[in-house]
């Protein structure tokens, strides 16, 4: 049985700042607030565990770790803004990496539909692609990186029918791995209004139509149930 491990660095302009020792330093002072508790723990001499911040300070271009002495507890040692900066930044990139590695890279994929409305009418598409190709489907897509849930249900409805609308408010998520075949797909669903723009398939979209409520047709992925969810709540 083989197991792969992962070594990582935080760099700076191509300059060296952290890797898991050093961050476990800086862990344990800010935890601590104590930089001769924290060499100790790690079984370093005060000395080196202070040539090591000054290196890390060194090429952050600011001091990472701050310390006061005296007291009857002795002198305290704290994170600075940018030590607190670098640390959470190591330690978040390390555990998405490592959780993701846990499994084996895989991870849900996000995606936003919208429910559009308009009298007793409901905005749906045929899709252009598999799977489901030529069924009908909420309009909706993935989540690009950095973009909210409401600005990609907005930007993916205009693509797939180019009608502009607006977020009415969060009806629900839907996160079962099953309910699509390529994978685990997680979806937040929409009710939305449409305010401007004209009717188009476009993208994905082969075709473009509203439907009646009373009159739906069978919808690809899980999309049936969430409609027929949303048209009973709303009774």
């Amino acid at each position: 049985m083989y197991d792969l491990q992962l070594k990582l660095w935080l760099v700076k302009d191509g300059r060296f700042l952290i890797s898991d020792g050093r961050a476990t330093l800086l862990r344990k002072i800010k935890d601590l607030g104590s930089m001769s508790k924290a060499a100790k723990e790690m079984g370093m001499s005060y000395r080196h565990a202070w040539d090591v911040l000054q290196r890390i300070s060194e090429n952050a271009g600011g001091d990472v770790v701050t310390s006061s002495r005296g007291g009857r507890e002795g002198g305290v040692s704290e994170l600075t803004e940018l030590g607190e900066k670098i640390l959470t930044e190591y330690e978040s990139k390390a555990e998405s990496l490592e959780s993701q590695l846990a499994n084996d890279w895989r991870k849900p994929s996000l995606t936003a539909d919208g429910i559009v409305t308009k009298d007793r009418n409901i905005l749906l598409i045929r899709r252009g692609k598999g799977p489901f190709k030529g069924s009908y489907a909420l309009p909706g897509g993935f989540v690009e990186y950095g973009e909210r849930l409401e600005e990609c249900v907005k930007r993916e409805v205009k693509e797939e029918t180019g009608l502009t609308c607006e977020v009415v408010r969060l009806l629900g998520v839907r996160s079962d791995p099953e309910r699509d075949p390529r994978g685990h797909f997680v979806t937040a669903i929409y009710l939305m209004r449409p305010t401007g723009g004209r009717l188009a398939a476009g993208d994905d979209a082969e075709s473009v139509k509203w439907f009646s409520t009373s009159d739906l047709p069978p919808m690809a992925f899980d999309h049936g149930e969430i409609v027929k969810e949303f048209l009973s709540e709303r009774r």
